[in-house]
């Protein structure tokens, strides 16, 4: 089971300014000295002794994350944020291509749709694309941020074989089993579980983690006990999260209490807030880390989640 993140914030795009990318560059060239560039390997021992901040970025695009044991045997997306875009994009470049997906929608805020307008396998005949949700108005909210004055091109305009399914129980996908739960957030979100027989890996976007999640009862431990990896909502700091009460989203810190609480061996931080630039961002990473140390928490791993990250179970 390979996963790929293609889009990892939440709210709405948010790209690099000129500023900052004139800022990283010149914190680089404060850091270089004349041994640096002296020869190639000195400059590659500079460029990897670089802070991940400064070589590199966590990425500006809305959710979207893929799953695939074999590509001959379909995709699966979830959400169709932004990420979806640059998706379509890097499959135009694979052969053979996939021509078939199936699509899990968390909900329908802008920022989880509004990539799939621009998905280019979505325009080829050759594709078929299955859509999911367990809300009911799935093909309504799909088709209407594709009719004016949102958007120039109608969504019978994609040459795709699409079918649309509300899901009332688990799916089977191909050798994978995918179940789903009801997060806490405005209007409503879901979380989804991917399992392939041998491991777990959960897409829980957009949730404020309140106590009830944290309680032993039937429901949670099924879906999320010893799951190897979760991308878990943690838009915000501490602080934040509590000025932002009931906005619908969690702080770094709880989401690492709450893969201790359930035994998950691998949280990803996920949906960043598009106000954090990178640094901040890496900021709360090595935050999340020292959070673990403090409070004793073991055998648990941390990552952040950015564009281009793959991860294999």
């Amino acid at each position: 089971m390979r996963i790929h993140f293609w889009g990892v914030r939440g709210s709405l795009p948010a790209p690099q300014m000129p500023s900052q990318i004139k800022s990283k560059i010149s914190s680089v060239l404060e850091r270089l000295k004349p041994s640096d560039i002296e020869s190639s390997e000195s400059k590659e021992r500079f460029l990897a002794g670089l802070p991940p901040w400064l070589f590199g970025t966590v990425g500006g695009n809305t959710p979207c994350v893929s799953v695939n044991v074999d590509k001959s045997q379909g995709v699966i997306i979830f959400d169709s944020g932004s990420g979806l875009r640059e998706m379509g994009i890097a499959i135009t470049k694979e052969h053979p291509k996939p021509v078939h997906y199936h699509v899990f929608y968390s909900h329908f805020h802008w920022d989880h749709i509004q990539g799939l307008p621009f998905f280019n396998p979505a325009y080829d005949p050759s594709v078929s694309i299955d859509f999911y949700s367990p809300m009911e108005n799935l093909k309504t909210a799909l088709y209407g941020q594709m009719t004016p004055p949102y958007f120039p091109a109608a969504m019978e305009s994609m040459a795709s074989k699409k079918t649309f399914h509300r899901i009332t129980g688990k799916v089977m996908v191909n050798s994978l089993e995918i179940s789903y739960k009801k997060l806490n957030h405005p209007g409503g979100s879901y979380a989804y579980a991917v399992n392939d027989g041998r491991h777990r890996f959960i897409y829980a976007t957009d949730t404020e983690l309140s106590a009830a999640d944290f309680i032993r009862q039937d429901e949670n431990t099924v879906f999320f006990e010893g799951a190897d990896i979760i991308a878990l909502d943690s838009q915000y700091t501490l602080g934040e999260a509590i000025e932002k009460y009931n906005w619908g989203h969690s702080a770094f810190s709880m989401a690492v209490d709450f893969a201790a609480n359930w035994g998950i061996k691998h949280v990803v931080l996920f949906h960043h807030d598009p106000t954090y630039d990178d640094r901040k961002l890496f900021n709360i990473l090595q935050s999340a880390r020292w959070y673990t140390e403090r409070m004793g928490i073991k055998n648990i791993e941390i990552s952040l989640a950015t564009e281009g990250l793959e991860l294999t179970l």
